[in-house]
């Protein structure tokens, strides 16, 4: 049976978005996975059941299930000399036909080293007040594109003559840009050094042409021919609605719309008429990459659950673990126009803690008239916040940047999940947090995740 379903994360991102794509992909005749945003940012975790590893960035995480393509669609992010590394690791696990399984929307933008540098030298003058970028160079290419959209390089440009004299162009834009905005510092030269080196530009075109080699080009309209080919879209979306460009507590957010809002025009463009499914993914306790809101982090419970495939990065900075914030997720699902069905993923490392908290509110230092407009209060108690009202279609980021000052102030209050009668002590643990985040949310749970690989995943309600 044909059908598409979009994977979301609710949270901050590293919910299981990589391994709920390659469950999904494993349950399917045939299957594309089709990137809708973000870019070489993305880190998305997959093992299988043999025991190999990869971690996914550009090529669709379905990629160890033989004859799952991958496609990346026009608002996708596009680092060739990155993704030719990524490749190398998936050829040397035994992939060896990963480039005969990718196709690029020829409109998909280009990041270039210097974007990628700006990116990092605009990071480093913010000092103690980053925001908590990857490095990718991702906000830089969207800046450009809102600036001058004829400016920014695409997929569909790599094979064509003056691709030298484009580089040179863009290498010069970024760097008077960086002058008029960005203080020198003797110690972040390394980063200057690519708007210098005069070599670099021909090598960079040389990597640009031999990766251009490698995959296969299309226009946009090829999205329709692999949706009739196939029994399943699988859309799989970068980092989390609560980083969304848009409805992410600013500064603190991605340039990226992490709402399923850019699959459903991928779709409604191809005139997709099989049934579509929004999967929302979210993990049985809440983490957090990098500065800013996250209300519920909790020092005790990272040490209960250390990481072993996220830690602190060089960019993003520390990575954060807490108790499940249902506030946030509810916020994370309302900003994402809701969602069809639910996906909570690492249930095996809570089935085992002394107990399961959650946050259901958080206590408030203060109230004002104009929180009202922010917040849900609980009755008659203008100090606890039960709700964080979302706009989905509204763009204001003054006041994305009123609830990330307000959120900052906020402390959880919790609560313990409490275990039906009748079931074995691990066991009603996570049934009893499965059943306050399914009445809570008001969105079925119809998979779950004991466990990383495709095997530790169970259906709940028939899909």
């Amino acid at each position: 049976m044909k059908k598409a379903v979009i994977v979301t994360d609710l949270g901050y991102g590293d919910a299981g978005k990589g391994s709920t794509v390659d469950y999904l992909v494993r349950q399917a005749e045939s299957a594309v996975v089709v990137r809708h945003n973000g870019g070489a940012q993305a880190a998305h975790n997959v093992v299988t059941p043999e025991g190999l590893h990869h971690t996914f960035a550009q090529f669709g995480s379905g990629s160890f299930v033989p004859g799952v393509r991958t496609h990346l669609s026009r608002f996708m992010l596009v680092n060739p000399p990155n993704m030719l590394n990524e490749a190398a690791h998936l050829i040397a696990l035994g992939i060896t036909d990963i480039w005969q399984r990718t196709t690029v929307d020829a409109a998909a933008p280009v990041i270039t080293p210097w974007h990628r540098d700006a990116n990092r030298l605009r990071e480093l003058a913010r000092g103690d007040r980053r925001h908590g970028s990857c490095g990718q160079g991702i906000g830089e290419v969207m800046a450009d594109m809102e600036r001058d959209p004829g400016s920014v390089l695409r997929v569909g440009d790599l094979l064509q003559p003056g691709l030298v004299d484009r580089l040179r162009v863009i290498r010069r834009a970024k760097y008077m840009q960086l002058l008029h905005d960005v203080p020198y510092r003797p110690q972040d030269q390394l980063h200057w050094e690519s708007f210098a080196d005069h070599q670099y530009v021909r090598a960079t075109m040389q990597l640009y042409r031999e990766w251009a080699d490698k995959v296969t080009i299309v226009d946009g309209a090829f999205l329709q021919t692999l949706g009739d080919q196939h029994e399943q879209l699988v859309f799989e979306g970068a980092q989390g609605v609560l980083l969304d460009e848009w409805h992410g507590f600013h500064p603190y957010t991605t340039w990226s719309t992490t709402t399923p809002a850019n699959a459903l025009t991928l779709l409604g463009e191809i005139k997709y008429d099989a049934p579509v499914t929004r999967l929302g993914v979210l993990r049985a306790y809440s983490t957090r990459h990098g500065p800013g809101p996250f209300v519920t982090h909790c020092e005790n419970t990272q040490r209960l659950l250390p990481e072993r495939h996220n830690g602190h990065g060089q960019w993003q900075g520390a990575f954060r673990i807490g108790p499940l914030d249902l506030v946030a997720l509810h916020y994370g699902l309302d900003a994402s126009g809701g969602q069809d069905e639910l996906m909570v993923t690492c249930l095996d490392r809570v089935a085992w803690l002394p107990d399961v908290r959650y946050c259901s509110s958080y206590e408030s230092p203060c109230y004002s008239s104009g929180a009202a407009d922010d917040f849900q209060f609980a009755p008659g108690d203008y100090t606890a916040i039960v709700r964080i009202h979302a706009r989905p279609t509204v763009r204001d980021l003054e006041r994305q940047a009123r609830l990330t000052a307000q959120l900052q102030l906020c402390s959880p209050i919790y609560f313990n999940a409490q275990p039906p009668m009748g079931v074995l002590e691990e066991e009603d643990r996570v049934a009893a947090l499965l059943k306050v985040i399914e009445d809570r949310l008001g969105v079925p749970i119809t998979l779950a995740s004991y466990g990383p690989t495709a095997d530790d995943k169970r259906v709940l309600v028939a899909r």
